[in-house]
């Protein structure tokens, strides 16, 4: 009783302006960006779900509704993208051995590599996503934020110093779905100290934030504001599509692979349509005379009841069964595909053939790299924004560890970071390792640079690898030839 007394004076309290509340996320004067730009991120989410609205259609002389059969090829897109450019083979690595072993413990923790193919899938569709580390008994999370869950508070060119973060709950109270709203604010104030403000808004609208409330309504540790101090980077790391904002030109947000091609996805759905009704309605049909369908103890079937191939119809006596059959256009709904498809891969940076209809049949890596020029590009600008964000987090990581005495990191310091990315679409590995062996016994390159290229190392490891070559390699001295001979009797011979 005394919970609902006092939502009813917060709700009144939030009417006559006494009390805080929030019709939308950008309605805080916090926040500097427009409306626009999440209704966009909702659209295009709403066509990863595959979510369309429903067509109308004249049948004869009415109108009627249907449901639109779609083929998810934003779904598709972003899925072959993600998985063009990054996998689980990648590698985050550190010269500072501590560092390298923490970070490597922490992704290990989180599942990092196949959590970020799934969220960067996402971030495609959107046009970016976020991540948060932050601190669950003694061990350091990684938060994924969506781009509809992320709002930055000021930006510049190169990154977003600020932001917002929204999370949203929903409880059942007095048989009522109740939606509460976390925000989370990461700020630096005038002397350069990190603050981090939570605020818990409460509504039973779900289209609408709310009014605000006490936050141990839900969180019980959780604090209004905290201050951290001075860091040397925000603890969250924010990836952006490449390219520029071209829907809205001073949003620091990206555009996702949706927000160029809506006219190609719904040519594709509609000529996924028109196949599905060529195939459903251009089945064989035959006219006969209606009274050869009447099956009673007086008439005795004329066709099987259960084909409905054959259609009656009310005529003269006269008439002639006849085969009304027409033939299904596939060829040419199939070829409109094939022109809608590659129109969708050049609008999304893929190389043609992509998705399209292939008779080449299968290619070797090295026929890949030179017809998948176009992908190669687009993925290479991918992975740009990829390592900026990954590095992003491993700092915030680093920097949130020190500050809760989970591990001791000194900003000073380059810790040396790197990151190997997982080639084998684009290079035929064979290949490049026999060449590079060649190279390598001709000391055209370094025998370190070759395990790294060709192996996947990091510095530190090729080292070791190294050593221990070296260790192996068999070690003469005078009395190792029992043959009697000097040293000097085998110069010229093999090493």
């Amino acid at each position: 009783m005394f919970e609902n007394f006092s939502n009813l004076i917060r709700k009144v309290g939030a009417t006559l302006g006494m009390n805080k509340s929030l019709i939308d996320v950008v309605d805080d004067d916090r926040i500097n960006m427009p409306a626009s730009e999440y209704k966009r991120i909702a659209k295009d989410f709403r066509l990863y779900r595959d979510d369309y609205d429903d067509i109308f259609e004249h049948v004869g002389k009415s109108k009627r509704r249907r449901h639109q059969h779609t083929v998810n090829m934003t779904k598709t897109v972003a899925r072959r993208m993600a998985s063009i450019v990054f996998n689980e083979k990648a590698k985050v690595s550190f010269k500072d051995t501590a560092v390298n072993n923490y970070i490597d413990d922490v992704f290990a923790d989180n599942d990092f590599y196949n959590q970020f193919e799934t969220n960067l899938e996402k971030g495609i569709v959107a046009g970016g996503f976020a991540m948060r580390p932050y601190v669950d008994n003694k061990k350091i999370k990684i938060a994924w934020i969506r781009a509809d869950q992320f709002y930055p508070l000021r930006s510049n060119t190169n990154d977003i110093p600020e932001c917002a973060v929204v999370s949203k709950t929903q409880r059942i109270e007095n048989h009522t779905v109740i939606y509460y709203s976390l925000l989370e604010f990461h700020q630096w104030d005038e002397n350069g100290n990190y603050i981090i403000t939570n605020e818990l808004y409460r509504s039973d609208n779900k289209a609408v934030i709310g009014y605000q409330v006490p936050l141990n309504r839900l969180y019980d540790d959780l604090q209004d504001q905290t201050n951290l101090g001075k860091l040397q980077a925000p603890l969250f790391a924010y990836f952006h599509t490449p390219g520029a904002n071209n829907v809205s030109l001073e949003s620091p947000l990206g555009v996702g692979i949706v927000d160029n091609a809506r006219g190609e996805l719904k040519d594709i759905n509609m000529i996924n349509d028109a196949i599905h009704r060529e195939i459903r309605y251009g089945k064989k049909r035959i006219i006969v005379p209606e009274q050869m369908l009447k099956i009673d103890k007086v008439h005795q079937p004329y066709f099987d009841p259960e084909d409905p191939t054959y259609v009656g119809f009310n005529g003269d006596d006269n008439m002639q069964i006849q085969d009304i059959t027409t033939n299904m256009r596939i060829d040419q709904l199939k070829s409109a595909m094939d022109f809608a498809l590659r129109k969708l891969e050049v609008q999304v940076g893929l190389s043609a053939g992509t998705f399209s209809y292939d008779d080449s049949g299968l290619k070797t890596a090295t026929e890949v790299v030179s017809d998948n020029s176009m992908t190669y590009q687009t993925r290479s600008s991918y992975l740009t924004m990829v390592e900026k964000s990954i590095k992003q987090l491993c700092t915030a990581i680093l920097e949130l560890a020190d500050i809760n005495g989970l591990f001791s990191y000194d900003s000073t310091k380059d810790p040396g970071f790197d990151i190997y990315f997982d080639d084998g679409l684009f290079v035929d590995k064979d290949k490049q390792l026999d060449e590079d062996m060649k190279a390598a016994t001709a000391k055209l390159i370094p025998i370190k640079q070759f395990l790294i290229r060709n192996y996947g190392l990091n510095d530190k490891d090729a080292d070791q690898w190294i050593e221990q070559i070296q260790a192996e390699q068999p070690k003469f001295t005078a009395n190792s030839f029992e043959d009697g001979n000097s040293p000097d009797d085998y110069q010229g011979a093999d090493d």
